[in-house]
């Protein structure tokens, strides 16, 4: 069963993440995984807002896949995740400190705004729980990708 991740225990478990360690598969560094994961919070947030990306008639089945216990695909390339992104911190331990900000602005917005939806490329618009149940295979997937659980 997956992990189910609130801000404490993210933090917890990416205290031990070094900033030279390498992934399992693909070509992330760790600092850059971390900038990515605050990046997909701003999806969600409408901060980078994101196209649909596959046709309509799909988003059912992808939301469907967020109630199962199915892991994301491995080595998956997606638009709004370049391999040649830029880094925006300048060390993992302020890239963590990004995502701590935008994480509580995440929750702060949703709880203020219950009806909230936001766009994902390949799931369509989400409400919060959606959102939070896309974070948590998202977070699993990463941490996995990093051997941090």
């Amino acid at each position: 069963m997956a992990n189910c991740w609130n801000l404490e225990n993210t933090i917890e478990t990416l205290m031990k993440l070094k900033p030279n360690t390498k992934p399992q598969w693909g070509s992330m560094s760790a600092q850059r995984m971390v900038e990515h994961l605050t990046d997909t919070i701003r999806i969600a947030t409408g901060k980078i807002p994101q196209p649909l990306l596959i046709p309509e008639d799909k988003i059912e089945k992808m939301q469907g896949f967020l109630e199962t216990n199915k892991p994301m695909a491995r080595n998956i390339e997606v638009p709004f995740a370049p391999k040649n992104a830029a880094l925006r911190n300048e060390d993992n331990e302020l890239a963590i400190d990004e995502l701590v900000e935008e994480w509580i602005l995440f929750e702060d917005l949703y709880n203020t705004n219950p009806g909230l939806r936001a766009n994902h490329s390949f799931y369509g618009e989400l409400n919060f729980q959606q959102w939070r149940k896309l974070n948590d295979k998202h977070l699993n997937h990463h941490f996995e990708q990093f051997g941090l659980i």
